[in-house]
């Protein structure tokens, strides 16, 4: 029984009224491109010699910093927002092109005003991070002088900067035209169809596995059809990212995407050894769903298959309300907070063709509000994507009272929040089924999740991981590409299905984002990380809530092994934490196993 009626559609008008033609939005653009001039003229006056007989200077340059930073949020957000909800919007790809322009702009402008923080002195620095008026910064001050400690002199990363615009993120611009023009096939009722990439994607958790077939076949296809494209970006994104690594370096390919998640090596070996030691029950488990569902093994088609006949179809609201009920039951700030998102239209939802593929929370940070996109279908898996995504923005609700510079957390906490708020709503879908059946419907798509975290995810870092090895010394060309992604899902699924999906790599998103790379291995982090918060949650009950914001607010301004050991009391470079959150999904399918054993 819903309580409410929510639109399927978000308010963009609120921000900027008349979509890509907002005139508004191409106000606040000059507005930017102002602010960063004058920001760029204040950071080549600045001199860091006199940093503390001048600390007003100082601290306007932060003022400066945290204001171009949030215009430049609000003016990405916008943008992606307007690209993800009509794909065929040319002139929101013409506004992509001019916000990463003024994008690339700050980052020359922060490479000279971070290589002025390394010509500080030792002794001046420690005491201007110790002032009463700095020392809330001093953990990103820190971060930012560190890194810039490991980079080229300031005139070759501006020069870097500049040729990126037009080449490294030209290159992602350019997957994005590319998967904007995709559309797959499908037969529905004698009349063929064209779907979207999202509305595909549903496909997979039809019961009907002839449906499922044909969709795949149709899906690879279409991935296949721009395949030489797609393998030319993704090498020269990789080409370009070794080339800026060897000119700075930096040997390890896994350098920036550890220091962007704030994170050791040793903490990410040991997460994966632990999931691969623990591997062989997830395998038992596909091997029972491929019976229950009367093949030999699974197909890549079948992971998201539901088993049983239960209808778990939820309308957009029943969805909604079930989510707001079950948020409500950890804490009231959540509850209210998500109430709030459906009722002003911060999500777009619809089932309709001509949308971006996949899911996604954007802040807009001058508005204190977030956006979420989706494409909702009434699945089970949908709620829980809804969910997930309500967590992003959660995230950043409890961030609104900190300092505007310290909210900038990097992806693996990011996926904290989201996948503890996944977490909810499963286990409240299982205690409210109303039957064995259902149960085991829900357990199990309960279970396609940790697949997906522990297998696929895995399976994206191994290819990734070995198709920069080999990228090191040429081109990889797309049949390659299909050998390594086709050998690291084998390996990651331990060789438990039938028939994969070679062309993954051409279809995954992440694979294509220069904001940072290794883009995969984060999921897996957050959601092993966030089973830890969880079940301290379960046995602190709703008064847990005000710890939970306490930590989601400390994520922009600690690493994650201090953030663990601060608030779970735990060692992150160990096995012990690691093992107790695998152990929790392999009691889920040791329940399923038992269930399904006859």
């Amino acid at each position: 029984m819903t309580t409410g009626t929510y639109s399927l559609t978000w308010d963009l008008d609120v921000f900027f009224r008349g979509g890509s033609d907002s005139k508004d939005f191409q106000t606040f653009l000059t507005k930017i491109k102002e602010t960063l001039d004058s920001f760029e003229q204040q950071v080549d006056e600045w001199n860091p010699n006199l940093v503390l007989s001048d600390l007003p200077a100082f601290t306007s340059l932060l003022t400066s910093l945290q204001n171009n930073t949030q215009m430049l949020g609000q003016a990405g957000a916008f943008v992606s927002c307007l690209q993800a909800q009509n794909t065929t919007d040319v002139k929101a790809n013409e506004l992509r092109g001019t916000v990463t322009s003024l994008r690339a702009q700050l980052n020359t402008i922060l490479t000279n005003f971070d290589d002025k923080l390394t010509n500080i002195k030792d002794t001046d620095w420690e005491e201007l991070v110790n002032d009463s008026a700095i020392n809330e910064l001093e953990f990103v001050l820190r971060e930012r002088r560190q890194k810039a400690k490991e980079k080229l002199p300031k005139e070759q990363e501006a020069l870097l900067n500049a040729l990126s615009v037009d080449g490294y993120h030209a290159w992602g611009e350019m997957y994005d035209s590319l998967v904007s023009k995709v559309s797959i096939p499908f037969e529905e009722n004698g009349e063929i169809k064209e779907l979207s990439v999202g509305q595909a994607q549903n496909k997979f958790s039809n019961p009907n596995r002839e449906v499922r077939k044909d969709v795949f076949r149709n899906w690879e296809a279409a991935w296949n059809d721009k395949a030489d494209l797609f393998a030319a970006t993704l090498n020269h994104l990789s080409g370009f990212r070794l080339s800026v690594y060897k000119q700075r370096g930096w040997g390890e390919v896994l350098k920036e995407s550890l220091s962007y998640n704030r994170m050791k090596k040793e903490t990410l070996d040991t997460m994966w050894q632990v999931i691969s030691d623990y591997k062989q029950p997830f395998v038992e488990y596909l091997q029972r769903k491929a019976k229950l569902i009367g093949v030999e093994k699974l197909s890549w088609y079948d992971l998201d298959a539901p088993v049983g006949n239960v209808n778990s179809h939820l309308s957009y609201d029943e969805g909604a309300d079930f989510i707001i009920q079950h948020f409500g039951e950890f804490g009231e700030k959540l509850a209210d907070f998500t109430k709030t998102a459906f009722e002003d239209r911060w999500i777009e939802a619809e089932d309709r063709a001509g949308k971006g593929p996949g899911g996604f929370c954007t802040g807009f940070p001058l508005s204190s509000q977030s956006r979420i996109f989706m494409t909702y279908s009434g699945t089970p898996s949908n709620v829980s994507t809804l969910a997930h995504e309500l967590g992003h923005a959660f995230h950043s609700f409890a961030l609104r009272d900190v300092h505007p510079l310290k909210r900038g957390y990097a992806m693996n906490v990011a996926e904290t929040a989201s996948t503890f708020a996944e977490m909810i709503v499963a286990d409240a879908s299982l205690k409210s089924a109303t039957s064995d059946e259902e149960r085991l419907t829900l357990l199990e798509d309960k279970i396609q999740r940790s697949v997906a975290l522990l297998m696929n995810i895995h399976a994206r870092f191994i290819f990734e991981t070995r198709f920069y090895e080999e990228r090191r010394n040429g081109l990889v060309n797309k049949e390659r590409l299909n050998e390594l992604m086709l050998e690291a899902q084998k390996e990651a699924y331990g060789n438990g299905l039938g028939e994969y999906h070679p062309l993954f790599w051409s279809s995954k998103l992440h694979f294509f984002i220069t904001g940072v790379p290794f883009y995969n291995f984060p999921y897996t982090f957050g959601y092993l990380f966030s089973l830890g918060i969880y079940a301290q949650a379960l046995k602190e009950g709703k008064g847990y809530e005000e710890k939970y914001m306490a930590l989601l607010r400390d994520t922009g301004s600690m690493n994650v092994e201090e953030l663990a050991l601060k608030h779970l009391n735990v060692d992150l470079t160990q096995r012990d934490f690691w093992e107790a959150g695998v152990k929790l999904c392999v009691k889920d399918v040791e329940e399923f196993l038992e269930m399904t054993n006859k």
